[in-house]
């Protein structure tokens, strides 16, 4: 069972589940959850434990709306201020691995929106919800335009649509896979271990 801590936010407290790999990080991967589920989705838990195999310290990040038992998410702004400020407390203890943000859904767009400001070196989304079902006309693929490297792995069947890929934007789309992307989680994590080993943050 991951170590859990409570970090409070201006928000309320927020938790974090710390899965350290063995020996000294190669980085800092920090997720978080979708709107209404939690940090045991199956590709967040499948990639914990890729990233973690890899040499990669793994938080999952539960928002404070949820550690108050809500189900419905809080406005961006509240979300993006809470993650930021437990960004900032798990830095203030590992300071020297590079910073991955990531997430799923919701908290890929949070992960997305907040990346410059938490000094992320990278970004991994996970099921990013392009738009709402049936509004693709309500596009949010410029919360994509993050500054950093960033890597997009969706289901050609997500409802919430599929993005393009971009100048410092990467786009996996798995056949088969809904939003849920549970048919393979194994597979996602792959995806995106490989990406990260590509650029340095795993151990060779």
């Amino acid at each position: 069972m991951s170590p859990t801590e409570e970090i409070p936010t201006p928000r309320g407290p927020a938790r974090a589940d710390l899965d350290p790999p063995l020996g000294s990080p190669t980085a800092l991967l920090v997720l978080g959850h979708g709107a209404g589920g939690g940090v045991d989705a199956p590709d967040l838990t499948a990639l914990r434990d890729a990233a973690v195999g890899g040499g990669l310290l793994v938080a999952r990040v539960t928002q404070p709306y949820r550690v108050a038992g809500r189900r419905a998410p809080a406005p961006a702004g509240q979300l993006d201020e809470a993650w930021a400020t437990v960004l900032s407390a798990l830095l203030e203890r590992w300071t020297g691995p590079p910073l991955v943000v990531g997430g799923r859904s919701s908290g890929a767009r949070v992960a997305c929106r907040t990346a410059t400001t938490v000094g992320a070196a990278g970004v991994v989304a996970l099921a990013f919800p392009l738009h709402p079902p049936g509004r693709p006309e309500r596009s949010r693929a410029d919360e994509l335009v993050t500054g950093v490297p960033t890597l997009v792995v969706n289901g050609d069947r997500d409802p919430f649509g599929v993005p393009e890929t971009g100048p410092s934007v990467d786009v996996v789309t798995r056949p088969g896979e809904r939003h849920d992307l549970r048919r393979d989680p194994a597979a996602v994590a792959g995806i995106v271990l490989d990406w990260l080993h590509a650029r340095g943050w795993t151990r060779p």
